[in-house]
This record gives structure tokens, C-alpha cells and sequence, in this order.
């Protein structure tokens, strides 16, 4: 058994030991990453710890200390209720108000994480106050930043229709675009529709208010008058819009938090965490408990599965697949191949990376002229993005980091079968829609 096939293998056992045993599965990958990495790929600990992606460790540790001290503090409260407000209290607007905001982000150049890591908190937020499922939000928080992901001037865009133009392949920016905008509106759509998305349309802040002043009144059967009913609903408002010194200067730090990510260009982790401490230190009240709230579970999980990958990527497994599937005498097969490729790995690795490797592997396959470049391209690009939904994804991991109020390893779960069953069926989908046709 070649070495490649090995590590292959050896993944699909985490997944086995990892959902059948209550072990968490990063824990497994440092693990593997230890053994595969020395008794297969020759790696001493410099070289598997090479792999650690300390950038993502940062961001995660960043941005879940900042959001907890936002929440102790009630800023997140006073968002999510201004936010309803914005709105005017159509709650089943809130999910396709984040899949636009991340969406725009992206297109005008934000990193695909970097603007997740800014929306999601807030997004699940929402979730958690409103009722709505988290899935259904972080999916398109999600979705939306892939949405606009592909734009002229993105991040992906960029690097997609660069490396074309330096191998001399006939690309279309604004077809690449458009293929990934309404690949992720429509499964956006979907996954609305199948989560009940549809049922949030009969419910408004109103509603909410009077359940809210049902709980404030102790349930009682209205033996306080109107006078009582009042105070219950207007109580809890007048605390949530206003402003404290805390919660402005989290504001501030907010908007500050946007303006070096996108503007500056500076990293959002080490931006996050830098100003998560000015805020600990002048309000340490806030603060004292955000430590554990950092999701470290979560940091585990992830750290160790990219780690893993990395080693694999190392050891040349990546290009070994790469290679084999650009040899296969059917060039519909393989282009379908390539597409599963692109998104098996991406959903456990950096989406602009795998983009950026696999399309010069599949350079000689394309100049045969068997297979439409711009189809190929687009669906190679949008299927190696649109799984990023899986929860070992940076995305994913952001989404699952920021759930409020709810139970992370279901969500984990959830999170896992929903990036699952994308990474099972997008890539047909978008070979059917973009590669068959010659496109």
C-alpha cells in the first residue's frame, strides 16, 4: 500500500472513531498527523508542527474572546434588538440580511474569513434570540460570503482569473462571478425553504415582545393591568438601546475590528484578541469570565484536522490524486473527478489554496480542448468554495464558534452531515450545469 493511499485511509478512520466515539476529533488528527507524519512521510516534529495553522488558532481565540466580552457587557443584545428593528421586526428577513452583508464584503475584496469571522458572531446572535435554527443562519452567513466570493476584484476572483491569464487559458470573470453567486443563492434558497425558514414570515418583534412580557409579568393572568403589561415589555427594551461607556467603546472596537480587516488589510485574529484585551483591561468586570468562553473544543478540532491535512499536502497525497485523475482516458470522468477533489479537500483545508493548486494540475487536461475551459474552471472554483459550510473548514469553524446558546456538538453534527451532503452533491450539480454543456 503506497503511502498516499495510506493517509487516505487513516482519515476515513478519524471519521469513523470520531462520530461513533465521544473523542474529540482533533485530538485523533494531532495524533495521526504524528504517526503518518514520522512512519510514513519521514516528518520529524518541525516539519508536522510546520502544519499548525497558528493564523486560524489566532482568529478563532480572537474573535470568540472579543464577542464574549461583547456579550458580558450586552453589546451583542443591543445589536441583535437594533438589528430586529432595522428590519422592523421581520425576523425571516435576518438570514438573508447576513447572506448579503458577507456577500458584499467578499465581492468589494474582504477575505472570505474575514468576513465571516465579522458577521457570523452577530449573525448567531440573532439566531440564538430570535428562534432561528443555527444551521439555517450560519449556512448562509456562509453562503453568502461564497456568493460574492468570485467577483472581478476578490480575493478568489483574483487568484482564479490570474492564474488563467499566466497560463494563457480563455477565462470569464464575469461568468466565474455569476456561477458562483447562483450556485450559493440557490442552495441559500433551499436550505431557507428546508429549515423552516419560511414559517419565520408570521413573526415580528411584536410577537416577541409580548412573549417576553408574558415571561417579565411571572406568567401571570393579567392581575397586574395594563400598568404591569407595560413596564414588562418596555423594561427589557429600555435596558437593551442603551448605550453604556462599555458598549460604545465595543462599537468602536467593532467597527474598528471591520476597518483593519477590510481597509488595512491587517489580520483579524491578532486585530480581535488586541482589542478584546484594551477592553478587558479598562472593564474587567466584563471580562472575567470570556476566557471560557473561547471555544477551545473548537480550536482543538480544527488545529489538529488541518494539521493532518498539511501533513497530507506535504507528503504529496493532494498532487498523487491529482495526477492519477488527470490520466483517465474520459475527460468528462475526469473533470468530474477533479471537481470531487477540489471539494473533499477544501472542505478540510484553505479554499484559496486549493484553488491555486489544483487548477494548474489540471492545466494539461484543459489544453487538450476536450473540455470547456470557463465551465471547467467555474465549476472546479465554485465546488472547491461551496463546501466550506463543513465545520472543519475556517467558515464552518467560525459558524460553530460563534453558536450561542446552543449544544456545539449537535451543532457540530449538524454541521458535519450539512457539509456532507454539499460536498456529495454540489459538484455533480455544477459538472451537470457547467461542464456537460461544453460551456
Amino acid at each position: 500500500m503506497s503511502a498516499e493511499l495510506l493517509s487516505i485511509l487513516v482519515l476515513a478512520v478519524l471519521f469513523v472513531v470520531g462520530t461513533t466515539r465521544s473523542v474529540n476529533m482533533g485530538a485523533l488528527a494531532f495524533a495521526a498527523a504524528f504517526g503518518v507524519g514520522t512512519l510514513a512521510a519521514g516528518l520529524d516534529a518541525d516539519g508536522i508542527f510546520a502544519g499548525f495553522p497558528g493564523d486560524l488558532f489566532v482568529v478563532l481565540v480572537g474573535v470568540t474572546y472579543f464577542f464574549a466580552i461583547a456579550r458580558a457587557n450586552g453589546t451583542t443584545d443591543w445589536l441583535v434588538h437594533a438589528g430586529i428593528r432595522l428590519v422592523r421586526g421581520r425576523i425571516a428577513l435576518i438570514p438573508w440580511v447576513m447572506f448579503t452583508v458577507t456577500g458584499v464584503l467578499t465581492a468589494i475584496g474582504a477575505v472570505s474569513p474575514a468576513a465571516v469571522a465579522i458577521v457570523a458572531p452577530l449573525a448567531m446572535g440573532f439566531a440564538a434570540r430570535y428562534g432561528i435554527k443555527p444551521l439555517l443562519m450560519g449556512a448562509l452567513v456562509v453562503h453568502g460570503a461564497q456568493a460574492g466570493g468570485f467577483s472581478p476584484i476578490s480575493i478568489y476572483g483574483s487568484t482564479v482569473n490570474g492564474i488563467l491569464e499566466r497560463e494563457g487559458l480563455p477565462g470569464s470573470p464575469i461568468a466565474l462571478f455569476l456561477a458562483s453567486l447562483f450556485a450559493n443563492l440557490a442552495i441559500a434558497a433551499l436550505l431557507f425553504v428546508a429549515l423552516g425558514g419560511l414559517r419565520l414570515r408570521g413573526r415580528d418583534l411584536g410577537d416577541l415582545g409580548d412573549e417576553e412580557a408574558k415571561e417579565g409579568d411571572g406568567g401571570s393572568g393579567g392581575t397586574g393591568g395594563t400598568a404591569t403589561g407595560t413596564r414588562a415589555r418596555t423594561t427589557p427594551d429600555a435596558d437593551l438601546l442603551r448605550l453604556t461607556p462599555a458598549r460604545i467603546a465595543t462599537l468602536v472596537g467593532l467597527v474598528a475590528l471591520v476597518v483593519a480587516v477590510l481597509i488595512f488589510d491587517l489580520d483579524a485574529g491578532l486585530t480581535a484578541i488586541t482589542l478584546a484585551v484594551l477592553l478587558a483591561v479598562v472593564w474587567p468586570e466584563d471580562s472575567k469570565a470570556a476566557v471560557a468562553h473561547i471555544t477551545w473544543p473548537t480550536v482543538l478540532l480544527i488545529c489538529g484536522m488541518l494539521t493532518y491535512v498539511a501533513v497530507l499536502q506535504e507528503m504529496g497525497t493532494i498532487d498523487w490524486a491529482g495526477e492519477h485523475v488527470g490520466s483517465i482516458g474520459i475527460p468528462l470522468l475526469a473533470a468530474l473527478l477533479f471537481c470531487y477533489i477540489g471539494a473533499v479537500v477544501s472542505a478540510f483545508a484553505s479554499s484559496v489554496g486549493i484553488i491555486g493548486a489544483l487548477i494548474p494540475l489540471a492545466v494539461p487536461f484543459l489544453e487538450q480542448g476536450e473540455i470547456g475551459v470557463v465551465g471547467m474552471v467555474a465549476a472546479l472554483s465554485v465546488s472547491a468554495t461551496v463546501v466550506d459550510v463543513s465545520p472543519f473548514s475556517t467558515n464552518g469553524a467560525l459558524v460553530l464558534a460563534a453558536a450561542e446558546d446552543t449544544d456545539r456538538e449537535r451543532f457540530f453534527r449538524q454541521l458535519m452531515l450539512y457539509g456532507g451532503a454539499v460536498t456529495l452533491l454540489a459538484p455533480l450539480v455544477l459538472w451537470l450545469a457547467l461542464v456537460v454543456p461544453g460551456l
